[in-house]
């Protein structure tokens, strides 16, 4: 089965942010939840999983190239799956990476507007990195899965609120695993330029990586968080006094 999946594959391992927060992000946790019970779920099909991955996958053709599924693989309207799809994963590995990711920015972006507005935002941003990735090819018949393209949109309004925050990284060298603290800045400007050259190093393959879906929901995120942050979280913030010393 050829699928694309929305998945991190960073040459930096984010571990922790220094970065506190005021609430307890419910949102954040419910998200996880849903994702991994939903990805519970799809094991527990066994070889039908396939079905539930066309049937709930983003599917472009599908969704803007008017072509249907056959009537006993639809569960959904296709419209739907620009949703259904946010909560599945390609393995084990696709959904612990997203994971790790929402936990760690998840949690001061919802802290930066509140629990209601976090899943309006965080769905608009799954949306719009779905969009980007369907619209270059509408006539393409592989689905896309995956959380991390609404995670793309946390990454981008964190990178503009808390460009300062120190975020506890280790850099695989091998087998050796090499800890250090750097900005968020760092760490999300680079990845969004591995993914700006993947992208482009993986036009014209089949499956894989869903990069699009990553570019479209990080600029989704930086355009929304002006709208839904609350007016007193200043964008830029500047680095507080104990972090000056890294």
């Amino acid at each position: 089965m050829t699928i694309r999946e929305s998945l991190y594959n960073p040459p930096m391992i984010p571990l922790h942010d220094d970065n506190p927060t005021r609430i307890t992000p419910w949102v954040t946790i419910i998200i996880m939840v849903l994702c991994v019970l939903v990805f519970l779920w799809q094991l527990s099909l066994g070889k039908a999983v396939q079905h539930a991955v066309y049937s709930l996958g983003m599917i472009p053709a599908t969704l803007l190239g008017g072509k249907s599924l056959p009537s006993e693989m639809v569960i959904v309207p296709a419209w739907m799956t620009l949703f259904t799809s946010m909560f599945m994963h390609g393995g084990w590995m696709h959904l612990l990476g997203n994971m790790l990711y929402l936990w760690i920015f998840g949690n001061n972006v919802e802290d930066s507007m509140g629990h209601g507005r976090f899943i309006v935002f965080y769905l608009l941003s799954g949306i719009a990195a779905a969009l980007l990735q369907a619209l270059p090819d509408p006539a393409s018949e592989i689905p896309m899965i995956g959380a991390s393209g609404a995670i793309s949109g946390i990454l981008g309004a964190y990178l503009l609120m808390f460009p300062h925050a120190r975020v506890l990284v280790v850099i695989p060298f091998g087998f050796y695993m090499h800890p250090m603290r750097v900005p968020a800045s760092l760490v999300l400007g680079f990845w969004f330029l591995m993914q700006l050259i993947s992208s482009f190093a993986s036009s014209g393959q089949q499956g894989g990586v869903a990069f699009g879906a990553h570019i479209g929901g990080f600029l989704a995120g930086m355009a929304l968080i002006p709208l839904f942050k609350y007016r007193h979280v200043q964008l830029f913030a500047p680095a507080r006094q104990d972090e000056r010393r890294y």
